[in-house]
């Protein structure tokens, strides 16, 4: 069978980096072929040139047997193929029908059909078993549901090879399988899904076949049905170790954490967490799962001092801290390990000397000056224990791998043992062996009877590591129960507010 996509040496350079550095690739029509490869591996450059919104630097592509150079995304439409970014592309305020025939607009001259727009809408999720309401307006849809919308706007293209770029980063299990059964209906039809991930488990579940890319070159293409999660582990990295995590299950101390009735932050309107009630134990990981946007960057927030509560309670270690500055909580013993690296973990431009004592310079300061020989000895200390891979200290840390920009907050974080961590999506964007090291990391603080409070939209890491999962929606907790506890069923349910509560689900605090 001739296939309808096929790449040729395809080479893509920004600056320094190659980013495709000779991908050689061919996509047979009726099947789901999965990208799999960390983030840097080259997977989304290579699809946005297929798609037209980069142009390769040399190497051809084939659609359908013919070489193409598209001009724009327009031309590979036409033809075609359609994308599903991982930032949708919609306009809020209109309605479902309206986001759908955007450009395409049934009607005459400049007034739209909404009767017609609407069937198309009804048509297309009758078709494919989607659930979207011609007339709800796009801002009050969750975030699966918008999903939906942006694939049922390439199927009203009437497209043949479908691409997606890491579609379930948002999605509860429920709405993943669901989209998994539409990947299987498209190429059930003849037509190609291109699914991008960096998931084994995801890569193994729904695929016909997977490549591997690894610093932008294909390390090789295998048929799922002989693809084993250790193999791919050793396509990936060479080392199917480096996934594997020790994580023994200890009985839990003393209460570190107990959250309150918390309401706020303060400017949050309305309030991004309503009332919420929470308890940690040392020697514990708690897992917070949830859909993003229910609550969970607030409640990181306030802890650790970022923000201020409006209303409610938190007592650590036996300490009323509620209101506390960033510093406080510092000094006081909780480490935070935050969302955005960059923005909030680290100051790109400061060496990485400087990094490893941010919110803790005091400790290091005499008669008010910095002692820089202590600064860099204590620097070389946590080189060496946390793996952090440079050359130099007095590197700006905005220059290291995101893998090593991780391991600069983990040692300035663990580096000072503090009782409480607070880490939030702390493997985002991290390839196997990085995560693997960010695992064991949270996994020894905890058995070393620290309390670890894991955010986290990855709910394989969430039960990986957790000895204990709290589900947040519209900021409160909906339930707490041991990992072994939850279904993944029940957890998509609990994710988007539809859970049935059994006795001790929801938490109770002294």
């Amino acid at each position: 069978m001739e296939p309808i996509i096929e790449l040729r040496d395809v080479v893509k350079v920004f600056g320094p980096v190659r980013a495709n550095d000779g991908v050689s690739l061919s996509i047979q029509p009726g099947e789901v072929h999965v990208l799999l490869g960390e983030n840097g591996a080259g997977k989304s450059t290579l699809m946005k040139i297929l798609y037209g919104i980069y142009k390769q630097d040399s190497g051809q592509v084939f659609y359908k047997g013919q070489a193409v150079s598209w001009r724009g995304p327009r031309d590979a439409i036409q033809a075609g193929i359609g994308m599903v970014h991982q930032h949708f592309m919609q306009f809020e305020p209109l309605t479902v029908a309206e986001n759908l025939v955007l450009g395409d607009e049934p009607g005459s001259g400049v007034f739209l059909d909404k009767k017609a727009a609407s069937r198309r809408v009804e048509q297309l999720s009758e078709r494919y078993g989607f659930a979207l309401e011609p007339d709800a307006v796009v801002e009050d849809l969750s975030v699966g549901e918008r999903q939906r919308l942006e694939i049922l706007k390439e199927l009203h293209r009437s497209v043949e090879c479908l691409i997606l770029d890491e579609p379930t980063a948002v999605l509860t299990p429920q709405e993943t399988k669901e989209l998994f059964r539409v990947f299987r209906q498209f190429a059930a039809e003849g037509k190609t899904v291109i699914f991008i991930t960096h998931k084994l488990r995801e890569a193994l579940e729904v695929s016909d076949r997977v490549t591997v890319l690894k610093a932008g070159k294909v390390v090789g293409t295998i048929p799922t049905k002989e693809a084993t999660a250790s193999l791919l582990a050793r396509m990936l990295m060479g080392d199917e170790e480096t996934a594997q995590v020790v994580h023994d299950r200890n009985e839990p101390g003393e209460v570190v954490l107990s959250i309150r009735d918390l309401v706020g932050p303060v400017g949050s309107t309305p309030p991004a967490l309503k009332g919420l009630n929470l308890e940690l134990k040392k020697g514990e990981i708690l897992g917070i799962a949830g859909v993003e946007g229910n609550g969970q960057t607030e409640l990181a927030e306030v802890i650790t001092g970022l923000v201020r509560p409006v209303n409610g309670e938190i007592w650590f270690d036996g300490r009323l801290v509620t209101g506390f500055s960033s510093a406080e909580a510092l000094q006081a013993g909780i480490g935070h390990i935050p969302e955005d690296r960059l923005r909030r973990g680290l100051i790109p431009t400061f060496s990485i000397a400087q990094n490893v004592i941010l919110g803790y310079h005091n400790s290091f300061t005499k008669h008010g000056m910095i002692e820089l020989e202590r600064v860099l000895d204590y620097g070389a200390e946590l080189r060496e224990q946390f793996e952090i891979r440079t050359p130099s200290l007095d590197l700006p840390a905005g220059m290291l791998s995101g893998g090593n920009q991780q391991k600069v907050i983990l040692a300035r974080v663990f580096g000072q043992d503090p009782e409480l961590v607070v880490a939030c999506q702390p493997t985002r964007g991290l390839d196997i062996a990085a995560t693997a090291f960010v695992h064991q990391q949270l996994v020894e603080a905890r058995n070393r009877g620290k309390g670890v409070l894991l955010i986290s939209a990855d709910l394989d890491e969430l039960r990986a590591l957790s000895d204990r999962i709290a589900i947040i929606y519209a900021g409160r907790i909906q339930a707490v129960r041991p990992v072994n506890q939850f279904t993944n069923e029940e957890l998509g349910l609990f994710m988007t507010g539809a859970g049935e509560n059994r006795v001790g689900d929801r938490p109770h605090v002294n």
